[in-house]
């Protein structure tokens, strides 16, 4: 059919862009109202013809409007990155036709056929979704078995880290050194100590009363401030000209790479206790922040390495020629390099790491996952399993989305496409 008329070029463009439009444009709006108003535009037609015709007027719209270098911004762009070719243009509709048949049945259950008020699951009327359940575990959800009247004590500690990191941003560079050695080497002993108290007039709490979303903002954030300087360290270890040094580094980072992040936890939870002295204890929640800050310091230390195998050797023998020292020559002139090639690789470990932090469910350590699995156990809620997950998946991907586009502008602001 496409060979009875002339190929779309710039010559007809005048001609062709508007009939494919309106070909493409007919498309949609035939999905369109059949999805959201149960309406058959085409019902007039054969069943098989009708059912098919959203597609193929779609395909003859995108084949008209396909015109290389037409010199229109909007259609050049369109056409590189979803109707390059036919198989695209079959994609690109499939793709776009799901989601508008997906829109209304997710309205439905999210929000018009949603129940929000209430204080019981008797209160959840209809097919939608109990958001009751929600709000209801709200606070567990966010503070784990935290006492009620201690939870100050989390929110201040947050406040603190927040309030530090924002500054940090607008002060100057000799200052802001100091803030990343206080983020690192004070506040976490300050922040522990202030939501585990026993000192300073504050009630002690135990660790297993730690859970929710905090605690998968405490796991993560240490273990991102400890994982990463340990990495670039084991990277930089493997590197090294002494044999000891790189064997061990070797060593390290392939037996924590090669066995699965859940029998870590397992192994630091359950078996490590038996190999220590009698009378000698660490706390559980330490024990598997170690275990994870291991684990995902093997990881960024293979990204930090990619870093700097990618620098040329040029840069080496420059550094030593003014004379540099090993420590100096990698602060000064390698590092800065080599992490600013590797932002991408950085983020997305990173991004793992948060991304694993409910595993730690396995070793009795109720984070927000953890107290949605408790939640929806409880006999007054039995069934809302897919509310908590839902709420779950939204915090998580919240949370990841902000740190990729982070990563994104920072990786912009360093230029690393250059």
């Amino acid at each position: 059919m496409m060979n009875l008329i002339a190929k779309p070029s710039k010559a007809n463009i005048k001609t062709y862009v508007p009939i494919g439009l309106f070909f493409v444009s007919l498309s949609f709006l035939d999905v369109f109202v059949n999805a959201f108003f149960n309406l058959n535009l085409m019902g007039f037609l054969p069943s098989k013809l009708n059912y098919f015709l959203p597609l193929i007027l779609g395909f003859i719209g995108f084949y008209l409007i396909r015109i290389e270098f037409s010199g229109v911004r909007f259609l050049d762009v369109l056409n590189k990155n979803i109707n390059s070719n036919n198989l695209n243009a079959i994609l690109t509709l499939f793709t776009i036709f799901i989601i508008i048949k997906s829109i209304p049945p997710m309205l439905d259950w999210f929000i018009l056929e949603a129940n929000f008020a209430g204080n019981s699951k008797d209160d959840c009327t209809g097919d939608g979704a109990c958001w009751v359940f929600i709000k209801v575990w709200f606070n567990r959800f966010m503070y784990g078995l935290y006492p009620d009247a201690e939870q100050w004590r989390i929110n201040t500690a947050f406040l603190i880290l927040f309030a530090i990191v924002g500054i940090s941003f607008f002060v100057s560079e000799k200052l802001k050194k100091y803030f990343i050695l206080f983020l690192v080497f004070v506040f976490p002993f300050l922040g522990i100590k202030l939501i585990s108290g026993g000192s300073f007039g504050l009630e002690y709490v135990e660790s297993a009363a730690w859970g929710g979303l905090s605690l998968t903002f405490i796991i993560s954030a240490f273990a991102i401030l400890f994982c990463f300087p340990i990495g670039v360290i084991l990277a930089l270890g493997r590197r090294s000209s002494l044999p000891a040094i790189k064997y061990i580094s070797i060593g390290f980072i392939e037996l924590w790479r090669g066995v699965p992040l859940i029998t870590v936890l397992f192994m630091s939870a359950v078996m490590f206790p038996m190999f220590l002295p009698d009378g000698t204890f660490i706390d559980k929640l330490i024990r598997v922040l170690i275990a994870i800050t291991l684990f995902e310091a093997a990881y960024m230390a293979e990204v930090v390495r990619g870093g700097l195998q990618a620098l040329p050797k040029g840069q080496y023998e420059a550094a030593k020629s003014l004379g540099m020292g090993y420590w100096r020559m990698n602060a000064l002139i390698i590092l800065p390099q080599a992490l600013k090639l590797v932002i991408p690789g950085i983020a997305n470990t990173l991004l793992a790491l948060v991304k694993d932090t409910p595993l730690i469910f396995v070793v009795g350590l109720m984070e927000l996952a953890g107290m949605i699995g408790l939640a929806k156990t409880n006999p007054k809620w039995l069934g809302m399993a897919m509310e908590g997950y839902v709420f779950a998946g939204l915090v998580f991907w919240v949370i990841c989305y902000a740190m990729s586009r982070y990563s994104q502008n920072l990786e912009k602001k360093l230029s690393t496409e250059r």
